[in-house]
């Protein structure tokens, strides 16, 4: 323990420095100006709380000179290693908070929509008032910009809305972060403009999803209508979605984009194998939706799905099966927690996997951990990140892109093709085979959707699953020794969902723990594509933000550990290792 004397020299140093900064106070851009938020700077916040701090310190510091060479000295040990504490923990969230600001400001491109189209149609406006055609009513679109463009919470009380139906927390996006990368610094590349080919081949993506909801995975190889969709994605120039020698084949249909999506069965071991809840054995058989049953595929109930009038009905639980069809994952992630699935492959790991090299404890003789670098910490963890990884999604969403849900732009596809009117969508779309594959089923061209109440009533871009798949996914590869790891035993669903079976295809021995867990981070993304909800762009961007926001939030916390720490080595999503 520092002596006194240090202690006393140290308070006195810190008070020099806090109040050189203060002094020297300049404006800062991160205070919300730019985007024309009146909240309290940091810098502002820093100067109130720093000032009164600053000078409770000096007359502790003075308070201490007795103590120096006092017989009471052993009995105020506790205060002081108290005192000491607080100054070394106000030097660690001071360090971090100005690591955080002196980092470059981020700019935020969006695709441009917004101010191209007059009539916003390239823009999400759910919830609020539209016309016929699905077009919003410009007052009420106004007073949704105004609201995010003042940030006053009584301004988002005036949003002018079609129906009952309520807009999903949209000042999540200005909440700040206390570790890790603040949200309004963070960043997602533009989403494909409405007009442009990559949004167009992404629609036709979706529309293949809907007839093969209902269809196992392991059947995409023998099914028509699978091969059909492998067919006419392959010829799509636009199509950004994982290829095998430039062809979609039935082993990358509706896959995610890393290596390991790629190998063994579509459904990740960790929505599979059997777990355990403390004593509680859990197999994952979960409640899914009768097949055949969408929604939103005339004009009324498409309509009033867009205005948020309520009630919309609701789903009815089918059957318990293992997930192995489109139809069963979109019920998985229609009321799942947002990070039940990483916690179900928690459970996995914790009983089955040893925890990353670098943990301290994996070379300690005396000691293991538990607060620390253990269960307890992990499991408290992924909940942590995915409340941060949602705040800096809230703020693409909202302050950003503010993009159309593919149900939207079904309604521009629908439309379109009917000569009601002439929406700027590219022609993949409008002569695609999926497209006229749901008109021959369904009389119109309105994707059709697995939820009566369609997609959440937030903007599409990213989305918020994947964000949260992309942070929790990277804290399970942080932690556990995953890489090169071979997964033991895999399984596969029968195509009924009602057993599992040993999977053998040639691969098998190629089903690695690092390629499980991302295959989990993109079964969950790619879910949500399928009930018809999101994009595939909102699904990969958004899984790579959660990743940036997890790394950053372990670097904070890395120094926080009294633990001799060398830290963590994995791979990211895109393949490259990275050392925290």
């Amino acid at each position: 323990m520092s002596s006194p004397k240090s202690i006393i020299q140290k308070k006195i140093r810190l008070r020099q420095d806090l109040t050189a900064s203060f002094a020297s106070e300049q404006p800062s851009v991160k205070d919300g100006s730019a985007l024309g938020v009146t909240s309290l700077s940091r810098r502002r916040f820093i100067g109130r709380v720093g000032a009164a701090t600053t000078a409770a310190w000096t007359a502790s510091a003075i308070g201490l000179s007795p103590l120096l060479g006092s017989k009471s000295l052993k009995a105020e040990a506790a205060t002081v290693f108290g005192r000491q504490r607080a100054i070394e923990a106000y030097d660690l969230r001071k360090d971090a908070a100005l690591a955080e600001y002196h980092l470059p400001i981020v700019s935020h491109p969006n695709n441009g929509d917004e101010d191209l189209y007059s009539n916003k149609i390239g823009n999400y406006s759910k919830g609020l008032p539209h016309n016929s055609l699905g077009e919003v009513d410009l007052t009420a679109y106004n007073s949704y910009l105004a609201a995010i463009r003042s940030g006053l919470p009584s301004d988002f009380e005036n949003i002018i809305l079609g129906g009952n139906t309520r807009l999903t927390n949209p000042q999540c996006g200005l909440a700040f972060a206390m570790e890790g990368v603040d949200s309004g610094n963070t960043f997602e590349p533009p989403c494909p403009a409405v007009a442009s080919q990559e949004r167009a081949d992404e629609a036709v993506e979706n529309y293949w999803m809907a007839p093969l909801r209902d269809v196992p995975f392991t059947e995409y190889a023998t099914n028509p209508v699978a091969l059909q969709a492998c067919a006419e994605l392959s010829q799509l120039g636009g199509f950004t979605g994982p290829r095998i020698n430039g062809q979609v084949t039935p082993q990358t249909l509706f896959r995610g984009f890393t290596a390991g999506d790629l190998v063994g069965p579509y459904i990740s071991q960790f929505l599979l194998q059997p777990v355990f809840l403390g004593a509680l054995p859990m197999v994952q058989t979960y409640n899914t939706y009768p097949a055949g049953v969408d929604y939103m595929t005339d004009a009324s109930s498409w309509l009033a799905v867009q205005n948020g009038v309520a009630p919309l009905g609701s789903n009815v639980p089918d059957s318990q099966r293992y997930l192995h069809d489109g139809r069963g994952v979109g019920a998985f992630v229609h009321v799942d927690l947002l990070f039940q699935a990483y916690f179900m492959a928690l459970l996995w790991l914790l009983r089955n996997a040893s925890f990353n090299v670098g943990n301290p404890y994996s070379t300690s003789h005396t000691q293991s951990g538990f607060g620390t670098f253990g269960g307890p910490h992990i499991t408290s963890l992924l909940a942590e990140v995915s409340g941060y990884a949602l705040r800096a999604q809230w703020f693409q969403k909202y302050w950003v892109h503010r993009a159309l849900r593919p149900e939207a732009y079904g309604g521009l596809v629908h439309y379109t093709k009917t000569a009601a009117a002439s929406y700027p969508v590219h022609s993949d779309v409008l002569n695609s085979q999926a497209v006229a594959a749901v008109f021959a089923k369904n009389g119109t061209y309105f994707l059709p959707v697995a939820f009566p109440e369609g997609s959440p009533t937030h903007p599409s871009y990213g989305s918020g699953h994947a964000t949260v798949a992309g942070a929790c996914v990277t804290v399970l590869k942080a932690f556990f020794n995953t890489d090169n790891v071979v997964f033991p035993n895999p399984m596969v669903s029968a195509p009924d969902g009602l057993s599992l079976t040993s999977y053998t295809g040639p691969d098998a021995g190629q089903i690695t723990l690092t390629g499980e867990l991302n295959k989990l981070a993109n079964n969950i993304a790619q879910a949500r594509n399928i009930a018809g909800l999101h994009w595939r762009s909102d699904a990969t961007q958004a899984i790579l933000l959660g990743e940036a926001v997890a790394i950053s939030i372990l670097r904070d916390q890395k120094h926080t550990y009294n633990e001799t720490f060398t830290g963590f080595i994995f791979t990211k999503f895109d393949g490259t290792t990275i050392t925290i």
